[in-house]
């Protein structure tokens, strides 16, 4: 199965529900026995790595641009889920990523594609370099979804949680 970038939107209540009771995150991520996604939930799959590196230019800064904290920004909470515990962005950091997002459309991020930069700095799932074009493409597909969550979680106010499983 492999790593997966997992988001979930946050309404503000939620928000600082999780960030003053961080027990409560796997009730929340994980309600019903898995049979219950969180609202608003997505996956990357495999690309969040990619993803995180073309909107970065590093495999692991979050620092700037404010996009860069898309994929493994925010804040820990709670207990090891996955890989790592969880991140929250808060609703203005939300905004604040969306605002760097709304300009890179597909066409303008999928020239950050760099395969042979990335395979160099291990950006999971090295394939980059093999995969060439469809690499790009499998990237692509799961940055749209990426942006438009960002895009329509900032227009509500909502803030994020973000988890590697």
């Amino acid at each position: 199965m492999g790593m997966v970038g997992s988001f979930a939107a946050l309404s503000p209540a939620d928000y600082e529900r999780l960030r003053g009771n961080p027990d409560g995150v796997q009730d929340y991520l994980f309600s019903e026995e898995g049979e219950v996604d969180p609202p608003f939930y997505f996956d990357v799959d495999k690309t969040w790595h990619a993803i995180h590196f073309m909107l970065a230019g590093s495999p692991d800064g979050v620092d700037a641009p404010p996009e860069a904290m898309a994929v493994l920004g925010g804040e820990e909470v709670g207990d090891e889920i996955g890989y790592g515990p969880a991140r929250l962005l808060s609703p203005s950091q939300v905004a604040m990523v969306a605002k760097g997002l709304e300009p890179l459309t597909p066409e303008v991020f999928g020239r950050r594609y760099r395969p042979k930069e990335m395979d160099a700095a291990d950006i999971y799932p090295q394939i980059w370099e093999r995969d060439g074009a469809e690499g790009l493409e499998y990237i692509l597909a799961y940055y749209q979804q990426l942006r438009t969550f960002y895009l329509d979680a900032a227009q509500r106010g909502d803030g994020a949680i973000l988890w590697l499983s």
